[in-house]
């Protein structure tokens, strides 16, 4: 089998795969774009959840509930905190009634002192987990290398799950899978500088969101997203954005270093529903993550094993 795509949905079908027992090979193309390298890394079903994405929601929640022994079986370290989701405006609070009891600024406080005076409440989803993206990506290669898997083989099966290139590896996919331009920032903390919060925070403020998502020495902050095709520019006015709207929520980040803005490409689906099928015999697509990628990855990777074993082509 031969999966076309090496972020964290291609490695996590490949290591399925290879542990059920199929010979498998990967290919990628490497890019410094790709959704998985640049991700926040939130593990958040519910809090992330748009309105009308109701089947991705379900998805996320089923998936929610493999990652602990997921990333035990790489060895990858989470962040268990759980996310506190917070608003500026009462519209806002409004808008995340869906994620839970709304409680109090006192009552955020409480859990994170670091807001911001700007904060007028939240949600706690002491559930939610996160997970440091680049170090999952090497876990996932070294644990796949470990089984076996090698690099630009060809196989019997081919696995399309090249994230927002997909679409440009199978008619079936062509004008489906689309480039959603996203940019995200990595802060460094500085010596005197607040600490990072324990919890991710997932912000609205003034109904734009933002999300701030702790790592080692730092925090990363994201997203903007514009259907902008594969346009790999740093916007003055996303970095602006994103560090205006995360210092209100989080005023202590005045004192930490920019020390990287990124831009990365999900992959965008009409609905924004994965596609997790057969195209014909012989392909399968795993693709379509939109901003769950990571989130989903488990999930999709145990629904395309269950495609090969169940034969449908």
């Amino acid at each position: 089998m031969a999966v076309r795509g090496g972020g964290v949905i291609g490695l996590s079908v490949a290591l399925a795969a290879a542990r059920a027992g199929y010979s498998v090979s990967v290919s990628d193309a490497g890019s410094p774009h790709a959704g998985s390298r640049v991700a926040g890394g939130m593990l958040a079903p519910v809090t992330e959840a748009w309105p009308g994405e109701e089947a991705v929601t379900a998805q996320g929640v089923e998936a929610l509930a493999m990652w602990p022994g997921f990333a035990a079986s790489i060895g990858v370290p989470l962040f268990t905190a759980g996310t506190l989701a917070v608003g500026t405006q009462p519209g806002d609070l409004a808008d995340l009634r869906h994620a839970g009891e709304v409680l109090t600024s006192r009552e955020v406080r409480a859990l994170e002192p670091s807001l911001g005076p700007a904060v007028r409440g939240g949600v706690h989803a002491p559930g939610d987990l996160a997970v440091d993206n680049r170090l999952l990506l090497s876990a996932l290669w070294k644990a796949c290398v470990e089984l076996g898997v090698q690099s630009d083989v060809d196989g019997r099966v081919e696995v399309i799950a090249a994230g927002a290139w997909s679409g440009e590896l199978h008619p079936a996919l062509r004008g489906v899978i689309r480039p959603v331009k996203g940019e995200i920032l990595r802060l460094a903390h500085r010596p005197g500088a607040l600490p990072p919060p324990k919890h991710t925070i997932r912000a609205l403020v003034s109904g734009r969101p933002v999300y701030l998502v702790p790592r080692a020495g730092g925090l990363v902050v994201g997203a903007t997203q514009y259907e902008a095709g594969f346009d790999t520019d740093v916007s003055v006015a996303g970095v602006r954005d994103l560090l205006r709207d995360a210092e209100t929520v989080l005023p202590g980040i005045a004192e930490y270093a920019l020390a990287e803005a990124s831009v990365g490409f999900r992959a965008g689906s009409p609905d924004n529903v994965p596609v997790v099928r057969w195209l014909e015999p012989g392909v399968i697509a795993a693709t379509g993550h939109h901003r769950n990628g990571l989130l989903l990855a488990p999930h999709t990777a145990r629904l395309v094993v269950g495609l090969l074993e169940g034969g449908s082509w």
